[in-house]
């Protein structure tokens, strides 16, 4: 029998975008929105040791689980988002930060974490940086391993680098958190890219453009397309939504990710495919 695919394909949003960094309350607000499931962050980094994380402490972990589970909702992902702005190259205590994510990842027993290399560590711009990052990734990766879980990385780099950074790296725990606004920001064709990965290397995807227009509204995404597209690789996962509001009401944020999510499940989970 076919599997389902509201089985297959599962709408998220991010804790951080929808305003409720690690915040209880960010499980309602998923609800309300209409998503299935909320990827939450490990908090800011800013210059500390490793993320100012409430999710350190197991009473509070186990508030998140049990908020989850009484709103029929799921923890995608757990994401390292201040990397965004910080070093993965160069912090010296990279490997604390993300054991404690490892941790946590095992302790709310969830199988994917989030880590994008950010501005400073764009190996576009850095490619001098790449050595380090491929080492410290592989260091990451055998803690993954260990661990049972998957660390997936954004880069600016094509579908083509990234295959070879992660080939470079050699860890089945290490693959891509695939981000359709890095593709379509750089004008690249975003189902090749999909196809050069393929289903294998992405463990999670961002599925939302820049700000701008709804994804119902995106003259760049043809989403029943982007449906086929992972169809024929055989992909299933999360799909994560993180921007794509409305560039003139973006802090309207259950109108922004409600209209995302109904237009997502509208392709990805009708039961008409």
């Amino acid at each position: 029998m076919a599997e389902a695919d509201d089985d297959r394909y599962k709408i998220a949003v991010c804790d951080w975008m929808i305003l409720k960094r690690q915040k209880l309350s960010a499980f309602e607000r998923t609800k309300e929105i209409g998503a299935d499931g909320l990827e939450v962050d490990m908090g800011g980094l800013g210059s500390r040791e490793t993320f100012d994380s409430k999710l350190s402490d197991p009473a509070v972990r186990q508030e998140f689980l049990d908020k989850a589970r009484e709103l029929k909702l799921e923890i995608s992902s757990i994401a390292m988002s201040g990397f965004y702005a910080q070093s993965f190259a160069e912090r010296p205590t990279v490997y604390r930060m993300v054991q404690d994510t490892i941790d946590t990842m095992t302790a709310m027993q969830v199988k994917v974490a989030f880590l994008p290399l950010g501005v400073q560590g764009d190996l576009v711009q850095h490619p001098e940086l790449r050595p380090a990052i491929v080492e410290r990734l592989k260091d990451v990766g055998k803690r993954a391993e260990d661990a049972g879980v998957i660390v997936g990385i954004e880069t600016a780099l094509d579908a083509a680098g990234e295959v070879a950074l992660l080939d470079d790296i050699g860890s089945p725990a290490i693959q891509s958190y695939f981000n359709f606004a890095n593709a379509l920001q750089n004008g690249r064709d975003l189902h090749q890219e999909l196809r050069t990965l393929g289903k294998d290397r992405i463990c999670q995807i961002h599925c939302s453009n820049q700000d701008g227009v709804w994804l119902e509204n995106d003259p760049q995404v043809d989403m029943p397309k982007v449906k086929q597209t992972l169809d024929d690789m055989g992909w299933r996962g999360w799909l994560v939504i993180e921007r794509s509001r409305d560039a003139n009401n973006t802090r309207d944020v259950v109108g922004n990710y409600g209209a995302n999510a109904a237009y997502l499940k509208s392709v990805f989970q009708s039961s008409e495919s």
